[in-house]
C-alpha cells in the first residue's frame, strides 16, 4: 500500500532520507476509498484494529468489515441530510465506532470534529456555535449524554444527535438501528479534491476561545512520514498509541499512517486513568510491537517491576507532547533495552520534528528535521539564529504549503494571517538547534501549559475561575511536575469578604468548580492567593513574572 503515495520507501542514511523522500498524492485522494476500500479489494481478511478492554473483551476488525461497517454509516448519514462541507462532532472515547464514523464522513466529504469526552456543555455549544455542527455523535454514557443535552437546546444548528448506546433518550437517533436500516452506500469517489476541507481540531490558545484547525485531504499522507519513519512500523507491526480519540495524537498514532504503512492498531478500551500494570499487561499478552506514549506514562512505567512482564515482542518506542526526562529515557532503556525516540509537531502539522532509524536519539531532545518540513529558528527581529540561540520555531513555505501543514484557522482570517504570513508559519515554540543539527524545546511563546500531554490555554481556566465569586483577578500558569512534566498553577486575588477563607478548603473548592465549568483535567493542582498581580503599565498580566518566581530556589 505505501509504495502507491512514495516515490521510494527505504533510504540508507538520513541525508538520503532528507534529499529522496517524496509523497505522491492524487488528484481526487481520500483515504477512505484509496486506502480502506483497496485494502478490502485486495488484503481483505487483513485486521486494520485490534481491540479490547479491561473486560477481557477482544474484537478484530478486517478490512473486509471496515470496508462494508463505513459504507453502511456513510449511508446511514446521507439518509439524515449529512452531506459534503457538513461538519460533524465525534465524541466516541475508545470505541471502535469512532474509526468506522471517520471513515464514513471522508467518504461522503463531510468534516469530521473528534472531541474528547471531558467536554462541558458550555464548552459544547461554544464549538456549536463556531463551526455550525450540524450532528454529534456520541458515547450513550450518562455525563456524556446529559452535556450533550444540556448544549443541545442552545444549539441551532444541530439537527442530529445520534448515540451509539448504551443508552439512546428520547428524541436521539440510534447509530446501530441507522446502519441496520440504511440502504446500499453509492460511492462518491473522486468527488472531492485533495485540497478539499477534511478534519478539523479545536485546539487552545492563551487568549481567546479555542481555535479551529482545520486540514485538507492530503493530512493522512502526511503522516506516512509519522507512522514509518517515526514510530517505525512496516507490514505486521501491531502499534499502540496511548491517546483517546478526543485529541489530535489519534489521527497521529492509531489510525491515518500506520494503516497507510501496513500495520494493525491495537486499541486499548479503559476508562479514566490508565492503570500501568494493566497497560504492561496488554503489551505483553497482544505482542505489541510498537509503543507511543506521554512522557507522564513512561514515568509511571518505569516504577513497576518491569521484569515481570515478557516485552521481548516491543521493537520500537517514542514519545511526544512534552520534553522527556534523560533519566526516564536512561531507565526505560535499561529495563528494556529500547531507546524512546522524541518528536515534535502541532495540532496544526503533521510531524514536524523527530528521531528517525537513521539517526541516534539524544535524551530531551525532540529530534532533526524531515524532509516534508522546511523548519527555520528566528529571533525577534525575524533572523536565523545560530545555534544554542533560543527563537520562535518556523516552517518556511516559499516553494509551496508543505503536506501536513494546516489550511488554515476556520473562519478566521485575521488569526491564520498572524500565525501564517510572508511564506513563514510561526509555531509559537521556542526553541533552539545545537552543532549537531538536534533541536530541543524552550517554551511556549504563548503560555499554552502542556500537562500530561494535554494543551491547556491559560485563558480557559481563567475564565472559569471568573465565574466564581471569590474571585477577583487570577493568572494561570505552568509549574514543573515531576510526574506530569506542568501542572496548572492558579495566582488569585480574592475578594475582600473572602480574604479570611483563604486555605485549604477554599482551594478544594475553586478547584471544584473549574472541574464543573471547563473541562475537569484543566484544573489547577495548585492555587495561590495574593494581594495583587503583576502587570505591565498598560494593565497586561505578566505570567512571565509569575513563572521567574515559582523557579526560585526556596527558603
Amino acid at each position: 500500500m505505501i509504495e502507491r503515495f512514495l516515490n521510494q520507501t527505504e533510504f540508507s542514511s538520513y541525508e538520503d532520507f532528507m534529499q529522496h523522500y517524496k509523497l505522491i498524492v492524487p488528484e481526487h485522494f481520500n483515504f477512505g476509498y484509496d486506502v480502506i476500500d483497496a485494502y478490502a479489494e485486495e488484503q481483505p481478511e487483513k485486521d486494520a484494529i485490534l481491540w479490547t478492554n479491561d473486560q477481557g473483551e477482544v474484537k478484530h476488525l478486517n478490512y473486509r468489515d471496515y470496508k462494508r461497517l463505513s459504507d453502511k454509516t456513510a449511508s446511514y448519514l446521507l439518509t439524515l441530510g449529512i452531506h459534503r462541507g457538513d461538519t460533524v462532532m465525534l465524541i466516541l472515547k475508545r470505541r471502535l465506532a469512532w474509526w468506522i464514523t471517520m471513515v464514513a464522513l471522508h467518504k461522503i466529504g463531510a468534516v469530521a470534529i473528534p472531541a474528547t469526552h471531558l467536554l462541558t456543555d458550555k464548552d459544547i455549544i461554544y464549538r456549536c456555535h463556531e463551526a455550525n455542527i450540524k450532528a454529534i455523535i456520541a458515547v450513550g454514557e450518562f455525563d456524556i449524554l446529559r452535556n450533550v443535552i444540556g448544549a443541545r437546546a442552545f444549539c441551532s444548528s444541530l439537527e442530529h444527535c445520534i448515540s451509539i448506546g448504551p443508552r439512546v433518550p428520547r428524541g436521539w437517533d440510534n447509530f446501530w438501528k441507522g446502519l441496520f436500516d440504511a440502504p446500499d452506500f453509492v460511492s462518491q469517489k473522486g468527488q472531492n479534491l485533495a485540497t478539499d476541507n477534511f478534519l478539523m481540531y479545536f485546539t487552545s490558545g492563551t487568549s481567546g476561545e479555542p481555535k479551529m484547525v482545520m486540514h485538507d485531504y492530503t493530512y493522512p499522507l502526511a503522516h506516512i512520514l509519522t507512522a514509518k519513519y517515526w514510530h517505525n512500523v512496516h507490514e505486521g507491526s501491531l502499534h499502540l498509541t496511548l491517546a483517546d480519540t478526543g485529541w489530535g495524537k489519534a489521527v497521529w498514532g492509531k489510525f491515518y499512517g500506520q494503516m497507510i504503512s501496513g500495520a494493525t492498531v491495537f486499541v486499548y478500551d479503559f476508562e479514566g486513568h490508565f492503570e500501568p500494570a494493566n497497560l504492561l499487561k496488554m503489551m505483553q499478552d497482544f505482542h505489541v510491537t510498537s509503543f507511543c506514549a506521554p512522557p507522564t506514562v513512561y514515568r509511571f512505567l518505569i516504577r513497576e517491576d518491569l521484569s515481570k512482564y515478557d516485552l521481548s515482542s516491543l521493537e520500537y518506542c517514542t514519545t511526544a507532547g512534552e520534553a522527556l526526562n534523560p533519566n526516564v529515557f536512561l531507565e526505560w532503556k535499561e529495563k528494556t533495552g529500547i531507546m524512546i525516540c522524541e518528536s515534535y509537531g502541532q495540532t496544526e502539522t503533521t510531524l514536524v520534528l523527530g528521531t528517525y532509524p537513521y539517526v541516534k536519539p539524544e535524551p530531551g531532545s525532540m529530534g532533526v528535521p524531515n524532509p516534508q518540513f522546511k523548519v527555520d529558528v528566528l529571533d525577534s527581529e525575524g533572523n536565523r539564529c545560530k545555534p544554542m540561540e533560543h527563537g520562535q520555531l518556523v516552517i518556511r513555505t516559499d516553494d509551496g504549503k508543505p503536506y501536513g501543514l494546516f489550511k488554515e484557522y476556520y473562519l478566521n482570517p485575521a488569526l491564520t494571517q498572524k500565525a501564517y504570513n510572508n511564506n513563514i508559519y510561526y509555531t509559537g515554540d521556542v526553541v533552539y538547534y545545537d552543532e549537531k543539527g538536534y533541536y530541543w524545546f524552550v517554551s511556549r511563546a504563548d503560555d499554552v501549559i502542556k500537562s500530561s500531554g494535554y494543551r491547556i490555554g491559560p485563558f480557559e481556566v481563567e475564565s472559569a475561575l471568573m465565574t466564581h465569586k471569590a474571585v477577583v483577578e487570577c493568572a494561570i500558569t505552568g509549574v514543573p511536575d515531576e510526574i506530569r512534566g506542568m501542572v496548572v498553577k492558579a495566582t488569585i486575588v480574592l475578594a475582600a469578604e473572602y480574604k479570611q477563607k483563604a486555605g485549604p478548603r477554599l482551594v478544594k473548592e475553586l478547584q471544584d468548580h473549574v472541574k464543573h465549568e471547563t473541562a475537569p483535567y484543566k484544573y489547577p493542582r495548585v492555587i495561590e492567593f495574593v494581594d495583587e498581580l503583576p502587570k505591565t503599565i498598560s494593565g497586561k498580566i505578566r505570567r512571565v513574572e509569575i513563572r521567574e518566581h515559582d523557579c526560585l530556589p526556596k527558603g
